[in-house]
Formats: structure tokens, C-alpha cells, sequence
């Protein structure tokens, strides 16, 4: 069995996607190919934004986000204390500061309440200037962006809706990659929308953000490609991958996002009376880039993970040390008590498989072994 199920997958959409490779292949357009911009213009519609732009990798999403707002020397950027390490370490790259903050016990996803305590506590130092948020969408599921989107207006901070995880997820209908002044999605292979290597998009509705992204993506061109007009990166999709997108994209929409949805029911209809399983909000959808429960302590977490291993189900821990508590980060002095909850998660959390092409067999079978220890 496997957590992810990627060979499944191309099995499922192989004719189509080596269609698409050898179309790539014939016309021999590797770089910047007519299936780069064909995706960007997809992926822009689907979102409902007016700009997507590709890139390399969900990192350099967030690094062009980044370099597009000024981040830099001094500035405080708000972080949730339970992501991957990405989504700190690229505001610690263009030398700002990171100030973590606290998750909902429930949701996984940045405590408004607990940011804007966090934005005042800022300020009343003086000591660093806060410039941006960078909200995650963890686990397939936006973060409460309409709350959170208060307190960045308030405080007049741009939010960084960071995706990776989130792309398909929604609020009252209206999708993922579309709250932040700029979102960014990552296409690594098992993320609820992902390549055959690696790959990233940012998504903004604002004509200059895109325009400044598009030239940092490319060396910092100008009018063209030679016209370099500041210093920045090669960070671009490669078209195998675009083409390979182009498909997955097609099926995610037709039925991959409606499956996971279905299958993520089907977990919660077994377990959800002895185990503490995923909330959705009203209003809300997931994507579920993971099916993650939440057990009574670490012992047991670990025992359950350890009885899993042994019937053959692979399970992983989403994430095993918060932001604050890395080596990366050890000059931040984070007060122990503004982040409690993600510090308790990352001992108690336990994520099973997910994927969109996962049968009813496997998950009755995984849900009686996790039903089991209980």
C-alpha cells in the first residue's frame, strides 16, 4: 500500500499523459513551450485570479512573493508555527524576521485571534517593522482567510496565501490560491495537484505584482530576455511538466477533488465516534492533501503509528517539530506559551493514507486497524 499513490494515477491518465510528452517531444519547445502558457491561463480561470504565472518549485513561488512585497531586513513576517519549513525559511532568506504564531487546535491553520495579538505584541517592541502574513492552507484545507483578512487590513498588512498544500480547497465556493494579495501553489509530486518533478505557480489579481514576478522569474529581464533590468532568478516550468499538469488538472477537476472528498467521508463515517478526525468548517472544503487524526498524547500516536507499520499501512507525522522549536530558528525567542497548540500537534497528529484513487477495501482495512487500538 501506499500513502500516496502516484503510479495508481498515471495508470489512470497514461494514454493521455504521454499524448501530451510526446506532443512536447515532437515539437521539441522544452522551455517556455505553448503548454506553459496554455497552463497558467487554466490554472488562472480555475482560481478565478487575473494573473498566474509558473515556476520552478513552490519555494520559489514564495521567495518571488517575497522579493515581489520588499520583505527584507527589519520586517517581521507572521508565520504559522505548524507548516513545512518553506514557508519560514524563504522569509528568513530575503533577511526578514519570522514571528510564528499559534494554530487552531482543530483546523490546523493560523489562529486569527492569536495573529493579531502577535502584530500588537510587534509593535509594541520596536524592534522590527511588521510587513507581511503568510497564511498556509495546511493539509488540503484554506485557512479562515475572512477573519484573517480582517486583521491584515487593520493592521495594513498584505497576506501571502501559501497553497501548497490548499489548491481545490474552498471558502463559500470561492477556491484556494484566491485569498492572498499573492498565493502561491506548489506541483511537487504528491501534493493534491501535482507533476512529474517538480513545479510551482503564484497567482495575483494585481498587474504589477505580476509584471515585477514575471521579470524575477526570468534573471530580471526587461523588454526582453538580454534587457536585464535587476538582479533575480531562473525559476521557471519546465513544458514536460506543464503538459503532464495540463492532464492532471483536467482530471482533478472532472473527479479527482470530488473523490477525495468522498473518501476523506468514508474515514470519518468509521472513526469519527472514537477518534478525534478532521474538521471542515461550515461553508468550507478540503482538498485533502492528508487525512490527519488527532490522538490523546504522543505515546499514543506513536503506538498507533507502530501497529499501522506493521499491518503494511504507511502513516506519516504532519510535522514532527514546530517552526519555532528548529535548529534553523534557534535566535527567535518565541514565549512558550504563544504557541502551545502547534507545539502539542506536532506530538499528537498522524496522518493516514490519501489519495484520490485509494479503493473502499483499503480504506474499510486501514480504518479496522486504526479502530484496533481503541
Amino acid at each position: 500500500m501506499e500513502f500516496i499513490d502516484l503510479g495508481r494515477q498515471y495508470k489512470a491518465l497514461k494514454d493521455r499523459i504521454d499524448g501530451r510528452i510526446a506532443n512536447v517531444l515532437g515539437r521539441a519547445q522544452f522551455i517556455n513551450g505553448d503548454e506553459v502558457r496554455e497552463l497558467a491561463e487554466k490554472l488562472a480561470a480555475y482560481c478565478s485570479r487575473k494573473y498566474c504565472l509558473t515556476c520552478a518549485n513552490g519555494t520559489d513561488a514564495l521567495t518571488l512573493a517575497l522579493r515581489c512585497l520588499g520583505v527584507g531586513e527589519g520586517d517581521a513576517v507572521f508565520v504559522p508555527d505548524l507548516t513545512f519549513f518553506a514557508s519560514a525559511e524563504t522569509a528568513a532568506l530575503a533577511g526578514a524576521t519570522c514571528v510564528f504564531v499559534d494554530v487552531d487546535k482543530r483546523t490546523f491553520n493560523l489562529d486569527a485571534v492569536k495573529l493579531e495579538n502577535r502584530i500588537r505584541q510587534v509593535i509594541a517592541e520596536k524592534k522590527l517593522k511588521p510587513k507581511a502574513i503568510i497564511a498556509v492552507d495546511l493539509f488540503g484545507l484554506p485557512a479562515n482567510f475572512p477573519e484573517i483578512r480582517k486583521v491584515a487590513d487593520k493592521y495594513g498588512l498584505p497576506i501571502i496565501e501559501d497553497a501548497a498544500q490548499g489548491f481545490g480547497g474552498s471558502i463559500n465556493g470561492k477556491r484556494a490560491c484566491s485569498f492572498g494579495d499573492i498565493s502561491t501553489t506548489s506541483f511537487f509530486p504528491a501534493k493534491p495537484l501535482g507533476c512529474y518533478g517538480d513545479g510551482g505557480a503564484v497567482f495575483t489579481d494585481n498587474e504589477d505584482y505580476y509584471k515585477l514576478m514575471a521579470s524575477l522569474a526570468f534573471h530580471g529581464k526587461g523588454s526582453h530576455k538580454y534587457d536585464n533590468v535587476r538582479i533575480g532568478y531562473n525559476s521557471r516550468l519546465d513544458t514536460i511538466q506543464a503538459a503532464v499538469l495540463l492532464e492532471k488538472l483536467k482530471a482533478f477537476d472532472d473527479y479527482e477533488l470530488t473523490d477525495r472528498n468522498k473518501i476523506a467521508a468514508k474515514y470519518d463515517s468509521y472513526l469519527k465516534d472514537k477518534f478525534t478526525t478532521p474538521l471542515i468548517p461550515e461553508n468550507f472544503q478540503s482538498s485533502w492533501a492528508q487525512y490527519t487524526l488527532i490522538l490523546d498524547d504522543e505515546n499514543e500516536r506513536d503506538n498507533l503509528q507502530k501497529h499501522l507499520n506493521a499491518n503494511g499501512i504507511p502513516t506519516m507525522i504532519y510535522y514532527p517539530i514546530p517552526m519555532h522549536a528548529l535548529k534553523a530558528f534557534e535566535d527567535i525567542k518565541t514565549p512558550s506559551e504563544e504557541i502551545e497548540v502547534a507545539t502539542k500537534l506536532t506530538k499528537t497528529v498522524l496522518s493516514v493514507p490519501m489519495h484520490p484513487y485509494l479503493k473502499d477495501e483499503e480504506i474499510k482495512f486501514i480504518s479496522l486497524k486504526v479502530l484496533e487500538t481503541r
